[in-house]
């Protein structure tokens, strides 16, 4: 991820900027549901997908897409920049999360992630995978198991969770996705796109000022 130093050299001053000095990795907010339609975004219906995980209203009037890999350094630094910007935008914003396994070992991580989804527990194993990415995510030599287990402190049953993971549904999942990833020439995690426009200005302050542009044109309806 060569935008690591970038973004981890802004997110302390973004942290303060949006939550005030809010914890990482805090707060309580409602577990993320399956869409309950593919809703296009801007036209283009390769964004957001009936299985894609959605953070925040599903009516929200803005929608941040995030192309992630649960192995990338820059996702796990703006996850909580994220998400203490939903909190902070209430009812005008939701995420999409869209799986992006670049790293090696990030396909198996992506499995523990819908394995917990499909135990309802997505958000507090994502958040402690998210946590712990330094002791299981290192490239090249990535211990899964470890994963597993940081999983299960979160509450994930591991006997039902490893069957789930290796589950025909969730081998499409993840070949949706890196379609996906493919069609809309995303290269490096996390890209993010917001109301289907790109985000260029690559920092938290960028995101947050296309978000607030967004959230002002669906207030005067232009």
């Amino acid at each position: 991820m060569n935008r690591r130093t970038l973004v981890l050299a802004s997110a302390s001053a973004a942290i303060v900027i949006f939550a005030g000095g809010a914890a990482l990795y805090s707060g309580n907010s409602t577990e993320p549901t399956p869409a309950p339609a593919p809703v296009a975004v801007s036209g283009n219906d390769t964004l957001v997908r009936m299985h894609s995980p959605v953070m925040g209203p599903v009516s929200a009037p803005v929608t941040i897409v995030e192309f992630f890999d649960p192995s990338c350094e820059a996702c796990r630094a703006f996850y909580p920049i994220v998400k203490q910007m939903m909190a902070q935008t209430g009812s005008d914003v939701r995420l999409v999360l869209r799986y992006t396994a670049f790293h090696e070992g990030s396909d198996d991580a992506v499995r523990i992630l819908e394995a917990a989804r499909k135990q309802n527990r997505f958000q507090p194993v994502l958040e402690a995978i998210l946590d712990q990415q330094p002791v299981w995510a290192d490239h090249g030599k990535p211990d899964l198991e470890k994963a597993w287990q940081i999983a299960a402190s979160a509450g994930l049953d591991i006997e039902q969770g490893r069957k789930d993971a290796a589950s025909t549904s969730v081998d499409k999942v993840l070949a949706q996705d890196m379609a996906d990833v493919k069609a809309n020439n995303v290269k490096q995690t996390p890209t993010f796109f917001v109301n289907g426009k790109p985000l260029t200005e690559f920092s938290p302050q960028g995101l947050l000022n296309l978000v607030k542009a967004e959230i002002d044109a669906s207030k005067t309806g232009s």
